[in-house]
C-alpha cells in the first residue's frame, strides 16, 4: 500500500485524503518533519500559497521537503501547490520550493467570484475530466524536459516535470480520481526505477 502524504497546514486537505482512500492508498497528514518519514509520495494542496509558505517556514518543513524531492520523492501540487513547486513565479524575486521547471503566474483566472468548472482533455489520462478553477494560477512557460498534459483556453494548466506533477485547478473537489490515479502510477514508476538502480549496484 502506497503511503501518500498531504501537506496539512492549510487548504483543501480532507478532499485529498478522501481521494487517496478511494484508490486504496494510505493517506498521511503531514504537519511536522516526523510525518515525512517513509512516504512514497506527497501532495501539496490548494489554499493560499503565501500563507502555506509562512507555515512551512514556521514548522521547518521547507528544506526537508526540498531534500526529499531532490532525492526522488514524487510530489503533486494543486493550485497553490503548483505555485510552491514552481521554479519561477511572475512578479516575485524568488520561488518557494523551486523544484519544477515551470514559470507560474498567480491568480491569473481572477478572484474567488470568477471561479468556474470545465471539462478537460488530458494527455495520458482521459477525456471529459472535470476541473474546478478557484483563484487559479496558470503555467506561463515550461522547461525543455517538461511535458504539457493539459491546456484551458490556450493556457497550460497541467504539466509533469520528471517526478513532479503540477496543476492549476482542484481535481480533489470532484468525484473523478483519474488525475490522482495518474500520480499513483508516477509513484509506482519512481519506486520501480529506484529498485532497478539498487539491483544494479
Amino acid at each position: 500500500m502506497w503511503r501518500i502524504g498531504v501537506l496539512a497546514l492549510q487548504g483543501a486537505v480532507r478532499e485529498h485524503i478522501d481521494q487517496i482512500e478511494k484508490l486504496g492508498c494510505e493517506p498521511v497528514l503531514v504537519k511536522s518533519v516526523e510525518d515525512l518519514k517513509d512516504l512514497n509520495g506527497l501532495i501539496l494542496p490548494g489554499g493560499e500559497s503565501t500563507t502555506i509558505r509562512k507555515l512551512l517556514d514556521r514548522y521547518e518543513l521547507l528544506n526537508p521537503i526540498r531534500t526529499l524531492a531532490q532525492n526522488g520523492l514524487p510530489i503533486f501540487g494543486t493550485c497553490a501547490g503548483l505555485i510552491l513547486l514552481a521554479d519561477e513565479i511572475v512578479g516575485y524575486e524568488s520561488p518557494h520550493l523551486g523544484l519544477m521547471d515551470v514559470v507560474v503566474e498567480r491568480n491569473s483566472y481572477g478572484r474567488q467570484v470568477d471561479s468556474f468548472e470545465v471539462e478537460l482533455s488530458i494527455k495520458d489520462i482521459g477525456e471529459d475530466i472535470p476541473a474546478v478553477f478557484i483563484r487559479a494560477p496558470h503555467i506561463v512557460s515550461v522547461g525543455k524536459e517538461v511535458e504539457v498534459l493539459a491546456k484551458q483556453d490556450e493556457r497550460i494548466v497541467l504539466a509533469r516535470d520528471r517526478h513532479f506533477l503540477g496543476c492549476s485547478f482542484h481535481p480533489e473537489l470532484t468525484e473523478d480520481v483519474r488525475i490522482l490515479k495518474y500520480f499513483v502510477e508516477m509513484i509506482k514508476q519512481c519506486h520501480n526505477t529506484s529498485l532497478a538502480k539498487l539491483n544494479s549496484i
